[in-house]
């Protein structure tokens, strides 16, 4: 899939409280040849309640969307936005957010298209590994935005997007790496140095036990927590795809490739080995942690 090497959009969501479903609030914030082209934002009528610590963060009350649109009637809007685009988000809460609002709503069938076309890439991420300050701790906008004299309205959407986008633009200067180059370098870990095989023997009580795990792509959570998750379900995790391997997990959003080009080694290799036969199944990252909560 091709993107413009010099466009990004940057998302945010506010909620009117801790269900993520709850969007109040939206804001975009389209970047084109490292400088805003344009802005979008809207408040949204959440048909639900809002909370009072919600409130006392955002400042956004029920009064105020009481004639706002509802998120369905906004979701076409948001669509021509980020179809095909690179989507910059500070942390995976926005992200989350869209989903847990888009299903909510039962909006699936009539966005997965769309959703699917959508690369993300999380600039708290970028900032862990750009700047080794940030690396462990301290990686909030608003802490890292303070550090470098970036001013933005906190907690107001299209503020918080300006922010996140401002954050890569800033990543992409101090680094020399491009969009493409960030997009890759997130993949990897925060220090490529210290890269180790994430290899783990199975819990034999685990009532997985007997699969042989390997994962690959970008996750939405730390691979090495998905390992854990995984081994203590009872599966054996490995680094490489064998022909003892019987699950290879997938990023969400690397599922969504259908050029085999553009599959990892290891995505390719099961697939070889799948079509000599080997038992091998391929799930998506979402479907792995469904697939740990119910065996737990």
């Amino acid at each position: 899939m091709a993107f413009m090497n010099d466009r990004f959009i940057a998302i945010d969501f506010e909620t009117a409280n801790a269900d993520l479903a709850s969007i109040c609030q939206v804001g975009a914030v389209t970047f084109e040849r490292d400088v805003v082209a344009e802005r979008w934002e809207t408040l949204v009528n959440p048909e639900t309640y809002f909370d009072e610590i919600n409130v006392s963060i955002h400042g956004i009350t029920e009064r105020q969307v009481k004639n706002a649109p509802t998120f369905p009637q906004i979701l076409e809007n948001i669509a021509l936005r980020l179809r095909n685009q690179v989507v910059v988000s500070h942390t995976a809460f926005d992200r989350i957010a869209l989903r847990q609002t888009i299903g909510r709503y039962r909006l699936t069938k009539t966005s997965i298209e769309w959703r699917d076309s959508i690369v993300w890439l999380d600039s708290s991420s970028v900032v862990r590994r750009a700047w080794t300050q940030f690396a462990k701790k301290g990686y909030g906008l608003n802490n890292v935005c303070r550090s470098f004299g970036i001013e933005y309205a906190e907690h107001n959407a299209v503020e918080d997007a300006r922010a996140a986008g401002e954050l890569l633009l800033r990543a992409m200067r101090e680094t020399g790496l491009d969009l493409s180059g960030w997009l890759s370098r997130v993949r990897q870990p925060i220090d490529p140095n210290s890269a180790l095989p994430i290899v783990y023997d199975g819990n034999p009580d685990g009532p997985l036990y007997g699969e042989e795990i390997v994962f690959t792509g970008a996750l939405n959570i730390h691979r090495r927590e998905a390992a854990v998750l995984a081994a203590k379900a009872g599966c054996n995790v490995t680094d490489g795809v064998t022909k003892s391997t019987t699950l290879l997990i997938v990023g969400d959003q690397d599922v969504a490739k259908l050029a085999g080009h553009e599959k990892s080694a290891k995505h390719r290799k099961a697939e070889a080995l799948i079509a000599k036969g080997r038992p091998i199944r391929i799930l998506r990252e979402s479907d792995f942690l469904q697939l740990i909560d119910t065996a737990n």
